[in-house]
């Protein structure tokens, strides 16, 4: 059942395109979910404990090395867990019972000692340090353990800037203060680089994993886009959007938004101070650009997807020559943005080479692409914002590591002749995977391929 969910990512990304074979290079089409397979929810402890507990092996040890942390406290209670918790405990998991407390402790050989101090312990990959029902034993067992340790620089989730790294509540962090001798509270520091780093990497399994949910989301649009749920005249763009929902459902896929699908139009108004032009909502007519944004999550990796289609006019057999160049356009500049990831660049510098290539190729672009792996939006390098074209502090100064994936979003506007000059704008979102620098110019691959041809609604 895993063989076609676990296959190996396929694509290569051809740089700087100068043909329409170079465009479309990666563009594959996906004419249904139904050509994956959807395991249980039962059938998803096993694949997902494995994932987690080879990343604390080989990952975490790794991470606090390079952060230079020796210990790492996750601390949190039900009703308020750690943004960062679901990913480091084994599942069935729903909630932190009672106080959870996670103690990630570094050994001088480098590995890493996963232990609990919890009223109900895990099992494995943890080993149980204390158990009861006590409150205030608990935390002078933490306390006791940490001495016993003796680390010198204690990571804790507290963040200015970062939402997944500030995930230790003010009334834990001053109960944690209160148990500690004063010595030892003197080396807590903020954990967040770690947590960010722990967070946007993508190990080899859940880089393949992301591609069958990429794939599944991707086939779900196909589906929406199609003559099984588009009667021209007749569907609403609510209808669509809630037929995706439902069919999401229906697999067992958790949407993390509400997917929603909108119009443009021949004689809409489309310039350039405005952000987006697909605003419209309503019947879906023959001639109509339409456009759709769905996230869903699958085995822990979650995706982020825009796609693009064309209700062909009852004389058409394909879509306008403009539109179709209008797409392209927009692989180009996905192309664009793509060439300038490096290791270690920052997402405000990948920015500002993005929108420099395609000013000078002529582009009308813009750019709002981020990181996602176990979030949607996922922490890591910012690389625009929608409503900023500019440097975005902190999280655009965050550099690309490689081993990272991202939501490659934006849109490009351009005139379409047969639509008498009036300017269409093509909106992409694909899900694509940084391997790093390689010499050989495979550093960026999209996960389940990407969209170069039309979407066509008869």
């Amino acid at each position: 059942m895993f063989t076609r969910m676990l296959a190996p990512i396929a694509g290569v990304l051809l740089l700087l395109p100068t043909s329409t074979q170079a465009v479309q290079a990666q563009g594959r089409v996906i004419e249904s979910a139904g050509q994956y397979s959807v395991v249980s929810h039962r059938e998803r402890v096993a694949p997902v404990n494995d994932m987690t507990e080879k990343r604390l092996a080989t990952l975490l040890p790794k991470l606090m090395e390079e952060t230079e942390l020796d210990m790492w406290l996750v601390i949190n209670r039900e009703y308020a867990e750690d943004p960062v918790y679901f990913s480091l405990v084994p599942q069935p998991t729903f909630a932190a019972r009672r106080t959870t407390m996670l103690i990630f402790n570094r050994l001088a050989d480098g590995t890493v000692e996963k232990l609990s101090v919890n009223t109900y312990p895990f099992g494995s990959p943890y080993e149980s340090v204390w158990s009861g029902g006590d409150l205030d034993e608990q935390w002078r067992a933490l306390a006791k353990l940490i001495v016993e340790k003796n680390p010198q620089r204690i990571g804790i989730n507290v963040s200015r800037d970062w939402p997944v790294a500030d995930g230790l509540t003010k009334g834990l962090h001053q109960r944690l203060l209160d148990v500690l001798p004063v010595d030892y509270a003197s080396r807590l520091t903020s954990a967040e680089e770690l947590v960010v780093r722990w967070v946007e990497t993508r190990t080899a399994q859940e880089a393949s994993i992301l591609s069958t949910a990429v794939a599944l989301a991707r086939g779900v649009i196909a589906e929406a886009f199609s003559n099984k749920t588009i009667t021209p005249g007749v569907t609403h763009t609510d209808d669509v959007a809630w037929f995706i929902r439902q069919r999401f459902e229906d697999l067992g896929l958790d949407a993390w938004f509400m997917p929603y699908v909108t119009f443009q139009r021949e004689g809409s108004q489309c310039t350039d101070d405005m952000p987006f032009c697909s605003n419209g909502k309503g019947v879906i007519e023959r001639g109509d650009v339409l456009h759709t944004d769905v996230g869903i999550c699958y085995l822990t990796m979650c995706t982020d997807t825009q796609e693009m289609a064309y209700v062909l006019k009852r004389d058409e057999t394909d879509a306008p020559t403009g539109l179709k160049s209008a797409l392209a356009t927009g692989n180009q500049w996905q192309d664009l943005l793509t060439t300038e990831f490096t290791v270690g660049r920052t997402g405000n510098e990948v920015l500002a080479a993005t929108i420099e290539a395609s000013q000078t190729t002529g582009i009308n672009s813009s750019t709002y692409t981020h990181p996602i792996g176990f979030y949607g939006h996922a922490p890591g390098p910012t690389i625009g914002m929608w409503d900023n074209q500019g440097p975005t502090p902190v999280r655009g100064d965050w550099p690309l590591h490689a081993n990272t994936a991202y939501a490659i979003e934006g849109n490009i506007k351009q005139s379409v002749p047969e639509w008498d000059d009036q300017t269409v704008q093509i909106m992409l979102e694909q899900t694509a995977f940084f391997a790093g620098n390689k010499v050989d110019g495979k550093k960026v691959t999209y996960s389940a391929g990407r969209q170069t041809q039309w979407h066509l609604i008869r």
